[in-house]
């Protein structure tokens, strides 16, 4: 874990003498990089492949898709009761990015805090020491971000993170187009370990009709 160093001088030796770095030189982490690195977001640098199934089960209908991602060619394999199809991002056609736009969602649902770091630029954000969240109306910590109205598959959409002091994503509420009403509510719960990747394996909706998990989620490093 990358340690910062706060309220202190740094002294280096060095061969020629001594060399100062200002305490006020070494910055606190952003709000961004707590909870991307609370998710283990600097151990995604060793994955080399990430393979999981998104299931949705609303009330009692169930749909499912799996995913075989390895991020350092972008090459994705989308596996359906369909069939299967592989590309990469870098060169799609008309069928590989109407797929895309599934991996897309299902990837942000799983690494949303990674997205945290990966879209930084593609947002604004406020942060909230004290907030109530929704549905466990617990005190928690909240971060918005809104996305600017170009690009993506969804450009304006904003999503309300709620959090502890522990940096770790505990519900959210996603809200389309940055309305008011929220669109999507769900917990963040079920957190494994896997591969240094801490995922939230469920996220279920206050009405319980609502559940979407992984499973199958398979992490391989160098």
């Amino acid at each position: 874990m990358k340690q910062y160093l706060l309220g202190l001088v740094l002294i280096i030796t060095v061969s020629t003498g001594f060399t100062l770095i200002d305490a006020k030189d070494i910055q606190e982490p952003t709000i961004l990089e707590k909870i991307a690195n609370a998710s283990g977001f600097e151990n995604w640098k060793n994955v080399t492949e990430l393979k999981f199934t998104f299931n949705v089960e609303r009330d009692t209908a169930h749909s499912e898709r799996t995913w075989i991602w390895k991020p350092r060619n972008n090459d994705i394999t989308s596996i359906t009761d369909k069939g299967t199809l592989e590309y990469n991002w870098a060169s799609m056609d008309s069928t590989a990015y109407k797929t895309n736009g599934g991996f897309i969602n299902d990837k942000y649902w799983m690494l949303a805090p990674y997205q945290l770091m990966w879209d930084r630029d593609s947002f604004k954000y406020e942060h909230k020491t004290t907030a109530t969240a929704p549905i466990s109306k617990k005190k928690m910590q909240k971060l918005t971000i809104v996305y600017g109205n170009k690009g993506g598959y969804t450009p304006g959409d904003a999503y309300d993170f709620y959090f502890g002091d522990d940096y770790m994503v505990r519900e959210w509420v996603f809200r389309r187009g940055n309305q008011a009403e929220p669109s999507v509510v769900t917990t963040w719960e079920d957190y494994e370990d896997v591969g240094g990747l801490k995922i939230a394996k469920t996220h279920k909706n206050a009405e319980g009709n609502f559940n979407l998990h992984f499973t199958n989620v398979k992490v391989k490093t160098n």
